[in-house]
Parts: structure tokens; sequence; C-alpha cells
């Protein structure tokens, strides 16, 4: 019987944290199905419910939304040709200085990304690529990458050395094996690796405001939200409905990947 309460106590506060938590949330659909005269009033549900907002944001932020997700897949498959081969090398294949290469990895994740954001607004400068969305791709990969090539990596060695040895010794090279036999057995880290490249493209506004600042409709959707920001207004219920549909895809992603990631993100956790 006391454990019974006991966990009733516990199932009570997760409860109350969580709602906690997602009070944000709630508040951000609230005030964007609220009328625009009625906002300041403050209701816990809107009494005064309308669309209209949401009519304004799907005729101004769809382009926005385009870069967004062009951004994000672009990031995706960068992040994937470059971690998946540097993940496999660092688990297999580098030997001598792995752990060097590990804590250089760390090291890159630790830096600011708003040192980054300047260095990269020089180097783009001279390139001419400021205001493009293959830069902010290239930026955003900076941040996945290093993630992506740790997670790999600890995944990578878990693989039965017996099975690679078995792809050798059929005649495969080392390309060979890792396209036919590691990645589809490193499914999980891949799908969890994407999805936080995703994630991390879709929600920058760092590198999206230092780097493309002046892109027209190639404005990812974070800098979209900014249209509605005045210096002496500010458009609640369309910002609102702008980080609902921008809140969407994403919400999508963690549902469907949920169990790929709890798997990947685990993978190597064991294993030294």
């Amino acid at each position: 019987m006391d454990r019974v309460q006991r966990s009733w106590w516990k199932t009570t506060i997760g409860v109350v944290l969580t709602a906690i938590m997602l009070f944000p949330v709630y508040w951000m659909v609230n005030v964007s199905l609220t009328s625009r005269g009625s906002i300041r009033d403050g209701d816990l549900w809107p009494k005064d419910f309308t669309l209209d907002h949401y009519r304004v944001v799907l005729g101004d932020q769809l382009p926005y939304l385009g870069t967004s997700l062009l951004v994000g897949l672009g990031t995706v498959a960068l992040t994937l040709v470059v971690s998946a081969p540097a993940g496999y090398a660092l688990s297999r294949l580098l030997k001598p200085g792995r752990r060097v290469l590990s804590f250089v990895l760390i090291v890159a994740q630790m830096i600011p990304a708003v040192v980054m954001a300047l260095g990269f607004y020089q180097i783009y400068s001279d390139l001419g690529i400021l205001d493009t969305v293959p830069g902010l791709i290239l930026a955003d990969s900076t941040i996945a990458v290093p993630f992506a090539v740790m997670l790999f990596s600890a995944f990578m060695a878990g693989i039965p050395r017996e099975l690679l040895q078995a792809a050798q010794i059929d005649g495969a090279s080392f390309w060979r094996t890792f396209r036919s036999v590691v990645l589809p057995v490193s499914r999980n880290s891949a799908v969890t690796v994407a999805l936080f490249a995703f994630l991390w493209a879709w929600s920058d506004f760092l590198f999206a405001s230092t780097l493309n600042r002046g892109g027209g409709n190639l404005r990812p959707i974070t800098m979209g939200i900014y249209d509605y920001i005045g210096s002496q207004n500010q458009e609640w219920g369309p910002m609102m409905a702008t980080a609902v549909l921008a809140s969407v895809p994403t919400a999508i992603l963690l549902v469907v990947a949920q169990r790929y990631v709890a798997a990947g993100v685990t993978a190597g956790a064991v294993k030294d």
C-alpha cells in the first residue's frame, strides 16, 4: 500500500512539472487562436476564438517555411555524408590518436555559436555566399557534425568484429563493407543524427540573423517571425501562429522517430 501511495505522489509531481513546462506551449496556441482585441485580456482559453492569424501567416510565411525545410534537409544530407564515414573511420580504422580526435570533437561542440557566426560572416563575405541557402546549410552543419561523428563512432564501435571480417573475407573493401554492412546496421543512429541535425537547422536563429539578414524570401522561419515585431507595436497573434506552425513539423518528427532516437542515443553507451 505504501508503495502504491509513493507511486501516486511521484505521478502527481511528474504531471505538475510537465504541465508547468508545457504551459508556454499552451499559451502560444491560446494567443494564436484569440482575436487581436482580446489578447491583452489574458484569458486562459480563447474566448474570442478566431483563425484570422493563421490565414495571415499562411499568406506571409510559406516562403520562409520552404526555406527552413530546404535548409533543414540540406543540413541533414551534408551531416550524414560527412559524419557517417568519419564515425566509421574513428571507430575502426584510426586506432592511434582516436582519443585525441574524440576530445577535439567535444571541444568543437563547446565553441559558442556566436563566435563561429562572426568568423563565418567574414569568410562568407569574401566568398560571396552571404544570404544564400548553401551558406546556411554549411553553417548549421558545423553544429551537427561533431555530435553526429561521436554518435556514429560510439555505435559503430559496438558492431561485432566478426561481421566486418566476414565481409572482408568475401572480398569487400573497407568502403564496400561500410556501405553494404555498416550503414544498414547503423539505421537507428542515422535516424537520430538526421533528426537532431534537422532540429538544429530548423530552430537556428543566430546563423540566420548573422549570415542571411537581407535574403528576402530566402530567410528561414525563425527570421520570418520578425515581420510581426515592430519598434512601436507587436502583432502577437500572427507571431504566435507562426510559432505554432513552425513547431508542427518538429513535433511530428519527434513522435515518428521517437523509438529510433531512444535506440540511437543509447547505442554504445555501455561499451568502452
